[in-house]
């Protein structure tokens, strides 16, 4: 992975609320991943220190996804409020990443998150796929790495454009995202020209939970094509109040917005992840709509690498400075909402 440093981005805030970072992401029980012959016979998929290389695991037919929120509380990991798995409050740890081979020689890797309760016991296991799993096929463990758990995450959770994005400039130009550098202006929203201090890149492959969401030109008055990470959030200032926000400002996860029509997730091959990063948070303009920068805090500091944490000097922490209201996932249907939302945005 062609990288200048991966991160963590817990940049989706609840609301007014508590000023905390949230973020959200679907998950199966380990109970729903089991063995299906090995040494561990029968057993759901567990944690490092249990789980045996060389056997063999099988999703059942009847596994679902579900939501598993989280929140950083003193540089910790917990359930938050809006969770469908777990206990809100109980601490989460991120045990591992565990690579399963198909017969095909295809492999698949997953996080493993462990949930404790208040007094340091297992409640339950978790696991978050990074490329599909088809309950139709076995899949042997070959490897397991307790060290990258973090940074695997982050790779799921960062908010990221693609190679050949436009981003425009302090001087009203525009310039692909992999042409800028470290010093360079851009023009922000709400505090306008501001010199970008950190720039990452990371490629992975497409598929799963990396798959970019492509916002097909005009579907929200965007001058061309827009390809961004799911988690990546699109500022929408809204002329009148359609999605009943209370606020004319809001943010919406691009993922939110798929439709299968002008808002699709694209899979396959590989993409080109880049992340900016400034003094605070800001909007700023890409293919001529609004999106947000990649944000950290002092709370979310902590899990980057340490080569990151060095160039975050404390005058270069950043703090969420956008005030706008979040959609959630089913505020909106998403065959219609970028429909909706460009409505609400026009004339």
């Amino acid at each position: 992975m062609a990288t200048t440093g991966n991160q963590i981005s817990m940049s989706n805030q609840v609301g007014d609320l508590t000023g905390l970072p949230l973020q959200s992401f679907a998950v199966y029980r380990g109970k729903d991943f089991r063995v299906t012959s090995g040494v561990n016979l029968g057993d759901g998929l567990s944690h490092a220190s249990e789980i045996e290389l060389a056997d063999n695991y099988q999703l059942r037919g009847e596994a679902r996804r579900s939501r598993l929120s989280v929140m950083v509380e003193n540089e910790s990991l917990i359930i938050a409020h809006g969770t469908e798995l777990g206990h809100v409050h109980h601490a989460l740890h991120l045990d591992c990443v565990a690579t399963f081979m198909a017969a095909s020689g295809d492999t698949v890797e997953v996080l493993v998150v462990v949930e404790t309760d208040e007094n340091g016991l297992i409640e339950e296991t978790f696991f978050l796929p990074f490329a599909p799993l088809n309950p139709d096929v076995e899949y042997a463990l070959v490897k397991v790495d307790t060290k990258t758990a973090r940074t695997r995450l982050s790779d799921v959770a960062c908010v990221a454009f693609t190679r050949g994005t436009q981003i425009t400039l302090a001087n009203g130009m525009q310039k692909p995202i992999e042409e800028l550098a470290i010093g360079d202006r851009v023009l922000t929203r709400d505090h306008g020209p501001k010199e970008i201090r950190w720039i990452g890149v990371q490629t992975v492959r497409a598929t799963g939970a990396f798959a970019p969401i492509v916002i097909k030109k005009g579907a929200l008055n965007n001058a061309r094509d827009l390809v961004v990470s799911p988690h990546h959030r699109i500022f929408i200032y809204q002329r009148r109040d359609a999605v009943r926000a209370g606020r004319a400002e809001v943010l919406v996860k691009a993922k939110l917005l798929v439709n299968g029509q002008n808002v699709i997730q694209a899979e396959g091959g590989f993409v080109d992840y880049f992340q900016i990063l400034f003094d605070s948070h800001e909007i700023i303009y890409a293919e001529g709509i609004a999106a947000e920068s990649m944000f950290v805090d002092g709370r979310v500091k902590s899990f980057f690498p340490a080569d990151i944490q060095a160039q975050l000097s404390s005058d270069h922490t950043v703090a969420e400075t956008t005030r706008a209201f979040e959609l959630r996932d089913g505020m909106l249907e998403p065959s219609v909402a970028a429909d909706v939302l460009r409505s609400a945005s026009g004339s």
